[in-house]
């Protein structure tokens, strides 16, 4: 990753940590996967979940705290509460669905998927998180760096790079990728 190093000790300047400090543990993660499965009230939680109601009650506390679940009453029951993601909530997605897809590859039990995760638009299996640069190409752990600020867009040679440069492939919604392909030109 470059002759730079993260200053480990400096937890503080690390987004990783903060992210940890919010999602560092189990139940959050299974309550944040029954948000994205269409849960909204306390007591579909803790049924679906088997999670204790102090705990459930915590974490939930926890997500809303954190701006990544928001209570609202409910349209058709004002009385009851729902706990909707918010937009920093669906920002998780990718992050939940690269873990899920790691604990099928490496868990200690085969996992066989039923139901599968499958795009909207054809009902096929959806292809492995990836790492993009900035114009949509696939990045593998030996494609990364790091720099200062100061240096963004300054490549090895001394010449610079600007978003929408030559070549951008920019990736949008719905766009198809042939990720095998990508995978190897990344390792030419």
């Amino acid at each position: 990753m470059g002759e730079l190093r993260e200053p480990l000790r400096d937890l503080i300047e690390c987004g990783l940590p903060q992210a940890l400090e919010v999602m560092g543990e189990r139940w959050s993660f299974m309550i944040l996967r029954a948000s994205f499965n269409g849960l909204k009230h306390f007591e579909e939680f803790l049924s679906e979940l088997g999670i204790a109601r102090n705990i459930l009650s915590n974490r939930l506390a926890k997500l809303v705290e954190h701006g990544i679940l928001k209570r609202e009453p409910c349209a058709d029951d004002r009385r009851k509460i729902e706990y909707r993601l918010t937009e920093k909530g669906l920002d998780l997605l990718p992050a939940m669905l690269a873990l899920r897809q790691w604990g099928q590859k490496y868990g200690s039990e085969q996992v066989v998927e039923d139901p599968v995760l499958v795009d909207e638009r054809d009902r096929l299996p959806i292809g492995p998180v990836s790492i993009l640069a900035h114009d949509g190409r696939i990045l593998g752990p030996q494609d990364l760096w790091l720099t200062r600020p100061a240096d963004l867009g300054r490549r090895a040679d001394g010449s610079l790079a600007s978003p929408g440069g030559e070549a951008r492939s920019s990736l949008g919604r719905g766009d198809v990728v042939d990720i095998e392909a990508a995978k190897l030109a990344a390792t030419r």
